[in-house]
């Protein structure tokens, strides 16, 4: 039985705001560990045997990031379906299912998002050997999370009868209130919902279309009309854009006859807000944990993180601050899922800290604002070595550029140029330009835009190796 592990990479994570925005979720981001949920992901499952080089599904806009995290991680996977707009996970599942298909007919997929922590891998494998038993016989598989607590953030499962390493589902439950929540936890049939599964795509796709014919039609038109973009699988936009929009559960999982649920005490969380952060990270004797510049006198049961600058916090308790260069929040761990309250205001009053920070990951490096007045702004400007941002031209505003460290090329109208450490040149309005960094060592330069309109929309690109319109 070949495996495939099948992770999904969509989502805005806005109860981890301000360090989850909708262009650098949570999932791109090192929460937990030096490395980002989507590398942890993706190497908690590498050289298992029997598992195959994983499939990813993320958003187009977070393509080149993500190609970027598994390249660092030593994961090259066997292909990145990009979905056009968001459509929950069963047509997300769905058109990996149609896209393993056309590579193994037998193909199994193991099912995975890519913003949770496992902290007990073995238990995972033996988890996903017990239920790969149970797929073998036809079944659709879940994992239940044996749970320590009576959990409200979680949706719930209850087994039925005995069916192998596993049992039958007789029943998935919404998120509970506390009484509830306690009496599943008494009663003992009772697990977390995981989001996690493993099944055979022919399966899966059998049953989707026997429930949710419209969702199988769209996800397998989405698959056949798509198209390579340079190591990306583009969805067709119009094929996807028309599928409904539904989750594994109520599309498959709670209709199928043939759904088993795996226990499986992984040391797992779906790190839905900050409190649950705080439980799976290291803290220290007073229960506090911590990341950054930081300075505490009498603060305990606390998650503390600085990304730009020292925090100092005194005499608090059960307390979250995260400090980010654009926005701080602070909030009661009681009080963590309305912090979902605050991107929807941002989203009414049109601001955009809710969008990206102040760094802004392109496919060539990153930029970074540093400030902005009137017919002015200026910002720090990162060339990965080898690597060059598109032939383009502005109509509203002029640039002035200045090297930093390493080497630049630059296209000016006719003019190309070479520029080291401290030399600058200038970008009249309307003349066709490019930055390139011929090096081996990253090109760090300032630039100051100066004009009527500094908007990122005010760009006219003539060519672009990553092939962005």
């Amino acid at each position: 039985m070949k495996i495939y592990p099948v992770i999904l990479s969509g989502g805005a994570g806005t109860r981890l705001w301000p360090l989850s925005r909708a262009v650098m979720p949570k999932q791109l981001l090192p929460l937990v560990s030096d490395k980002t949920m989507l590398q942890e992901t993706a190497l908690r499952v590498a050289g298992w045997p029997g598992l195959m080089a994983p499939v990813v599904v993320c958003g187009n806009e977070h393509r080149f990031m993500v190609a970027e995290q598994m390249r660092e991680a030593g994961v090259l996977p066997l292909g990145i379906l990009l979905e056009p707009v968001g459509r929950n996970t069963a047509p997300a599942v769905a058109a990996a299912a149609n896209y393993l298909l056309t590579i193994d007919p037998e193909a199994v997929m193991l099912v995975l998002p890519a913003d949770h922590v496992i902290t007990d891998r073995a238990a995972f494998a033996t988890a996903v050997q017990h239920a790969a038993g149970l797929v073998g016989q036809g079944s659709l598989a879940t994992f239940g999370i044996v749970p320590t607590g009576a959990e409200t953030g979680y949706g719930y499962i209850r087994r039925g009868e005995a069916v192998g390493a596993g049992f039958s589902v007789d029943r998935f439950v919404e998120k509970p209130d506390r009484a509830t929540a306690e009496s599943f936890l008494a009663d003992g049939s009772y697990y977390w919902n995981s989001g996690m599964f493993l099944f055979r795509a022919s399966t899966y796709l059998d049953e989707l279309a026997a429930f949710k014919p419209d969702i199988a039609g769209a996800a397998e038109a989405a698959v056949r009309l798509g198209y390579r973009d340079l190591d990306f699988c583009r969805l067709d936009e119009a094929s996807f854009s028309a599928c409904p929009s539904d989750s594994i559960d109520y599309a498959v999982m709670e209709r199928t006859s043939h759904a088993v649920v795996v226990p499986a005490d992984i040391g797992w969380s779906d790190v839905g807000s900050w409190s649950a952060l705080w439980e799976v990270q290291t803290q220290d004797t007073d229960g506090n944990a911590l990341r950054g510049d930081i300075y505490l006198d009498g603060v305990s049961n606390s998650l503390i993180r600085a990304e730009s600058r020292i925090v100092a916090a005194i005499g608090v308790k059960d307390i979250i601050i995260v400090e980010t260069n654009d926005a701080v929040l602070v909030v009661h761990k009681d009080s963590v899922q309305q912090v979902k309250q605050v991107v929807d205001h941002l989203k009414q009053k049109a601001r955009t800290e809710h969008l990206h920070h102040t760094r802004v990951y392109r496919p060539w490096g990153h930029y970074e604002g540093i400030d902005v007045g009137e017919r002015f702004q200026v910002k720090r400007i990162t060339v990965k070595p080898g690597e060059k941002l598109s032939l383009q031209m502005h109509h509203h505003r002029a640039e002035h550029w200045i090297v930093v460290s390493g080497t630049a090329r630059v296209t000016c109208g006719e003019k190309v140029e070479l520029l080291s450490e401290n030399e600058s040149t200038y970008i009249p309005i309307g003349t066709t330009h490019r930055l390139e960094n011929p090096g081996k060592l990253p090109l760090h330069l300032i630039e100051v835009q100066s004009g009527s309109y500094l908007g990122e929309d005010d760009i006219v690109r003539f060519e672009d190796i990553y092939q962005r319109a």
